[in-house]
């Protein structure tokens, strides 16, 4: 197992030391001596070869030709297998140490060591050189792309910078991942693109065919990871690389009043950090050791992708702005509520919006009462006519006992 691990991470990587290797492969290993009997063990086989020693002390391994048509079986047919490394010969017939390997592969290998390493994917995540082609010529190639959708990062490419290029040739990466991100797919309606919103913009873009959706908003994340030099020549570094991309990873404010979140959709997410300070930290590249530009805090490397002031607040924002203004318009309403011209009382919703309903609200005396008045008033009404009847009933009954009275005193008089 330990030896199929070796052969199939340098047919990715091309070229390793043992440490990378171990770091990638075996980081539960307190050392990397495993990885270095299975290099030497493959290397009896005639499998892999020391291609040079590196300033560092450590032997750069690389395939030979029967290691790579081994590791070429072992891999899935999707991944690219680095080209071979032959070995080189002076006049003599002697071998000549390899030197088409330097510092900058040297860190980028590491940086896939260390990821890998952290739980970000496994060696197959890993591709290298991948070429962004853009329509005025230029191509723009990534040091690394992880594609790690069990670690929360389904897909994000990696510049590895040594501090030695200006800082105006990063921006200048960015600037070409930004217009490679525009990019639409062939055939796509421009008008319908320019007409979507949010999200839904990206279904229009070439990215989305080639790179997974990201799990939030914005576009594939760019990591620039600095190594070398002093680590204030560092921060220095990633400090003006923030000031200067701005315009790339910063997001949009929403236009409305009283709304904080941003609109990160078109955006592309910037995370910074150092091979030393992953190196450094007990937890590595899983540790809180990356940087989103334009924020000040160290997290890890979800949390620096994470929009917490993104759509999410948006939402809350938004269903806040709905709640004001629902309860504004209720105290607007409530400020127009009838009250009753008896006992001063509001009316209820039920007695107003009856009176609304039938157009009535105020036309009659009885609509300025609220409804327990209005019952108190029918029920007067009620109480006066019952007793009018009454009244009535009483003097007929006694008109009539006075002329039975009258009858009967006449009749006596006749006897």
């Amino acid at each position: 197992m330990r030896r199929q691990e070796v052969l199939k991470a340098l047919g990715i990587f091309q070229r390793a030391t043992a440490e990378h290797l171990w770091r990638m492969l075996r980081p539960a290993d307190a050392h990397d001596r495993c990885t270095r009997d299975t290099l030497n063990a493959l290397k009896e086989d005639g499998k892999v070869r020391v291609e040079t020693r590196l300033k560092s002390g450590h032997q750069l391994w690389v395939l030979t030709e029967m290691g790579r048509k081994e590791a070429k079986q072992l891999l899935p047919r999707n991944v690219r297998v680095s080209a071979l490394c032959k070995p080189e010969y002076d006049a003599k017939g002697r071998p000549v140490p390899g030197k088409g390997y330097d510092e900058h592969a040297a860190a980028v290998t590491l940086t896939a060591a260390v990821l890998t390493g952290a739980g970000y994917g496994t060696p197959l995540s890993w591709q290298t050189e991948i070429a962004h082609k853009l329509p005025y010529g230029y191509t723009q190639y990534a040091d690394l792309t992880m594609r790690a959708p069990d670690a929360g990062v389904p897909a994000m490419l990696l510049e590895v910078d040594r501090v030695h290029e200006p800082v105006d040739d990063l921006v200048d990466k960015l600037r070409r991942y930004a217009d490679w991100f525009e990019l639409l797919v062939p055939r796509a309606d421009p008008n319908k693109e320019k007409a979507a919103r949010g999200a839904a913009v990206h279904d229009f873009r070439l990215w989305s065919r080639i790179y997974p959706a990201t799990g939030r908003e914005g576009l594939v994340p760019v990591a620039f990871v600095f190594t070398g030099k002093t680590e204030a020549q560092r921060e220095s570094r990633m400090q003006r690389l923030e000031q200067r991309a701005r315009r790339y990873f910063a997001g949009t404010p929403y236009p409305w009043a009283g709304f904080t979140a941003v609109d990160y959709h078109q955006a592309v997410p910037v995370v910074v950090t150092e091979l030393e300070r992953i190196t450094a930290d007990p937890a590595g590249a899983a540790g809180r050791v990356w940087r989103r530009l334009g924020r000040q805090e160290w997290q890890t490397l979800s949390e620096a992708l994470d929009n917490p002031d993104g759509e999410r607040l948006y939402r809350m924002e938004k269903e806040r702005s709905r709640q004001r203004q629902a309860e504004r318009k209720a105290a607007e309403r409530e400020a127009q509520r009838p009250v009753c011209a008896r006992c001063g009382a509001k009316f209820s919703d039920e007695r107003w919006e009856y009176l609304l309903g039938r157009g009535r609200l105020g036309a009659g005396r009885t609509d300025k009462l609220c409804g327990p008045c209005l019952d108190e008033h029918f029920a007067q009404l009620e109480a006066e006519r019952v007793a009018r009847r009454q009244a009535e009933e009483d003097a007929a009954r006694e008109a009539a006992e006075a002329e039975a009275k009258r009858g009967r005193g006449l009749f006596g008089r006749r006897r």
